[in-house]
């Protein structure tokens, strides 16, 4: 399904993205970012702590010597960052650790079935590992699409997030 090169740019990706968010917000009052949207989790920043917790759950289960699961449900995610520096703290750290993650994978750890008990559905999952490992990223561009749409409502210039646009120089991406 994929190899080890889709999670390594993927996760550039996701932390590209996560810093020019940042950025974007930088200066926002914590209203404005508590506004409720209408979106699934309601605000920006509810819904920038939903994909931090989401990326976390699914990191405790790929790699929990990196990751440990995040606190409560996925009812309570909302609620994992108070402020936008805490969730830009939070998400530095949780970035690098998928970055780390990532720069190790081989084929095989994409291979065979990965079980876990799933909260969601109250029940144990098993589903196959790079199966996995596309959802979470699919994930974070899901709810990257609301997000987009709350910053563009609220008045913030929403960061490009077209893959092709990602700068290729490490030094560029970091900065």
């Amino acid at each position: 399904m994929i190899g080890p090169a889709y999670p390594r740019q993927m996760a550039r990706y996701n932390a590209w993205q996560n810093r020019q968010i940042h950025a974007a917000l930088e200066g926002a009052s914590l209203d404005d970012l508590r506004a409720d949207h209408g979106a699934f989790f309601g605000s920006i920043l509810g819904t920038l702590s939903h994909i931090l917790w989401g990326d976390r759950i699914w990191m405790s289960r790929f790699a929990p010597d990196l990751v440990g699961a995040p606190e409560g449900g996925i009812e309570g995610s909302p609620e994992l960052c108070p402020t936008l520096a805490v969730w830009s703290a939070e998400r530095f750290v949780t970035d690098a650790a998928i970055a780390r993650w990532a720069d190790k994978l081989h084929a095989l750890d994409l291979t065979g079935d990965l079980t876990w008990h799933s909260g969601a559905l109250g029940r144990e999952v098993s589903k196959p590992k790079a199966l996995c490992v596309v959802h979470m990223f699919n994930h974070q561009t899901h709810h990257r699409g609301q997000l987009h749409a709350m910053m563009t409502r609220a008045g913030f210039d929403a960061p490009v997030s077209d893959l092709f646009a990602m700068p290729e120089d490490e030094a560029a991406v970091r900065a």
